[in-house]
């Protein structure tokens, strides 16, 4: 098994979110608050969805050199489940579930022998059927039907299982949506799994390298730069901004020109400096960096440790501003007039006050890293050109889009799976503000 340093990180990550949810639900003041998001539908279908993102991420984090390889590559337990699209690449471009490539190439008439420009059939894309104008649409639709009575039957199975077991469906509405949804979602993956052992779903790119593969390696990048930097910059943010805002005097100015100092810097430039001192040292220490993959990583940890030291300036001039008011409310002089003491008061007055604009910075911060991570792979100071994201898929799709006839099929696909992941993300983040805001429960 080998560790990368994101791999590690992320891991660590999910095990304390595992473990604040169990302290959450040991939390009698707080469980009230988690059932209000237990009964919310939209609530629960965005995390479901956000939990079927954070699953693929998971096993693309386990990785392992694969011993049937000749080089021993580093895979992962993904790459080693997605494995007909990981070898099946094809020559060039071909469009979603095409027999024949997208560009017409030079050929030799096999009867005749003369020379003709002529679309190439693909190596494994419908290379099964002997006339695909005439069989590939049937073909399709048998597969299609296939997949889905699969999907259908593990649903079926489940549910009698679950019906056994519980002996009535669920009431809430909420628990019948995520039923749903997560049957949808085994449909779904059966039908597309079926399809793609003989097609390529999502087209291929310039390389032959099957789309939808890329898509699902690109989601653990998108969840790297998102919770990763937000790790980073969270903890930071909460401790400068709070302690600002209560105590101020020298302490308030001393944050105050620390955070200025560093927005004066342009981000961009910052960026570049530190991934281009990060490529050097790479280079000088190449005994430290012998696999692509580990180069990639080292290069998409800096950029998380460097996007989340320029990010946090943001949350914390609204927490300073949030605790400027909330230390001059009168439940927070009466507890100085009692003798409380600051640590105290900040703990059980202030923190539970500016949770839910924590919550909002955090989803707002989540979603625009993710959108971020496009535009810097677009000036080349994103992530190493060798990993899967979404943005290296949408940097690839600018030149393709100005081809005729035009390759749509790159662009749509990260744009997909991005809007899905971020419009998941902001749903949940509203409703757990929502529940967990202490001033909305007051009213």
């Amino acid at each position: 098994m080998v560790i990368l340093w994101t791999d590690a990180l992320l891991l660590l990550l999910v095990l304390l979110l595992t473990a604040g949810a169990f302290w959450v639900r040991r939390n009698a003041a707080l469980r009230r608050p988690c059932r209000t998001v237990a009964h919310s539908c939209i609530g629960m279908a965005a995390l479901t969805i956000l939990l079927l993102f954070l699953g693929i991420g998971l096993l693309d984090s386990i990785h392992y050199r694969d011993a049937s390889s000749p080089s021993k590559e580093i895979i992962s337990v993904l790459d080693a489940w997605l494995r007909p699209l990981r070898v099946n690449t094809e020559k060039t471009y071909s469009a979603p579930f095409a027999a024949y490539a997208y560009s017409r190439e030079l050929m030799t008439d096999p009867t005749t022998g003369a020379l003709r420009w002529d679309y190439p059939r693909l190596e494994y894309g419908g290379a099964h059927l002997a006339d695909p104008a005439r069989d590939k649409f049937d073909d399709l639709v048998t597969k299609t039907l296939r997949g889905l009575l699969k999907g259908l039957a593990v649903c079926g199975g489940a549910s009698i299982l679950a019906w056994l077991r519980r002996r009535r469906w669920p009431r809430a509405p909420s628990l019948r949506l995520v039923m749903a949804l997560c049957s949808g979602i085994v449909v779904l993956g059966f039908t597309v799994a079926e399809l793609a052992q003989f097609y390529h779903v999502l087209g291929t790119d310039k390389v032959g390298e099957d789309v939808l593969y890329q898509a699902l390696k690109s989601i653990r990048t998108g969840l790297v730069i998102g919770m990763l930097t937000t790790l980073i910059m969270l903890p930071v943010a909460i401790v400068f901004g709070v302690l600002a805002g209560f105590f101020g005097n020298w302490i308030d100015d001393l944050i105050q020109y620390l955070y200025t100092t560093l927005n004066s810097i342009p981000s961009v430039l910052l960026i570049a400096a530190s991934i281009l001192v990060v490529q050097i040292y790479m280079a000088n220490h190449e005994a430290q960096f012998t696999s692509l993959i580990v180069r990639a990583d080292m290069r998409l940890l800096f950029l998380c440790l460097i996007l989340g030291m320029t990010s946090w300036t943001g949350l914390c001039r609204l927490l300073r501003a949030e605790t400027l008011k909330l230390r001059e409310m009168e439940y927070v002089q009466a507890a100085r007039a009692l003798g409380v003491t600051a640590p105290v008061i900040l703990y059980r007055h202030i923190l539970p006050n500016v949770m839910p604009i924590v919550l909002i910075a955090v989803t707002l911060d989540f979603s625009a890293l993710v959108l971020a991570e496009a535009v810097l792979s677009y000036i080349n100071i994103g992530v190493d050109p060798t990993t899967y994201s979404w943005g290296n898929m949408i940097n690839g799709a600018r030149l393709e889009m100005a081809r005729e006839p035009i390759v749509w099929w790159s662009l749509t696909a990260a744009f997909v799976f991005m809007f899905a992941l971020v419009l998941a993300a902001n749903l949940f983040a509203d409703v757990v503000r929502d529940a967990f805001d202490p001033r909305r429960v007051a009213s």
